[in-house]
């Protein structure tokens, strides 16, 4: 019999349950405090460069004593008309370890993508696609060299070409 190596429930194309989604969470928190390991204290906009990459933006929008709430973007275009994309809307649990995405802006249709719009039984299918997009995009950010953490904070601050 051959022992067959199971892949994390995470990485399947789809849910195949509500505790694969929580994993899914869990795993999320785990990157996004790699990728800013003061969230918890965090507010304001970050900005991380990494050479070679777009620039990250986390903008706090909210902060309260076990959530932060913060939106994760790439800007596009010249100053004054600029589109974010993509737009994601995430709140992070600190007592749970776990980050949840909120919604999605589709700036092209222009359109907030929301859990809540979705009929109740499609909703653990959309929070799925949008948790695994964050757990991939999280993964190629990482990969890429981004931090934003108070230090690369306040170096992103001073401006290109000061580094």
């Amino acid at each position: 019999m051959l022992i067959q190596d199971k892949q994390p429930a995470y990485l399947e194309p789809r849910p195949r349950s509500f505790a694969a989604l929580m994993d899914l969470y869990e795993v999320n928190y785990i990157r996004l405090r790699r990728l800013c390991p003061d969230l918890a204290v965090a507010d304001g906009e970050r900005v991380s460069r990494a050479p070679g990459a777009m620039d990250l933006h986390l903008v706090v929008v909210e902060q309260t004593p076990y959530t932060t709430t913060a939106r994760l973007t790439y800007l596009f275009g010249a100053r004054g008309h600029q589109r974010a994309s993509p737009d994601v809307l995430v709140r992070m649990y600190h007592d749970a370890r776990q980050v949840e995405v909120l919604g999605r802006h589709c700036r092209p249709l222009d359109l907030e993508i929301s859990v809540e719009d979705l009929p109740r039984w499609r909703g653990l299918d959309c929070k799925w696609r949008l948790n695994r997009f964050l757990y991939k995009w999280l993964g190629y950010c990482l990969r890429q060299g981004h931090a934003l953490g108070r230090e690369r904070a306040s170096t992103a601050a001073e401006g290109p070409g000061t580094r």
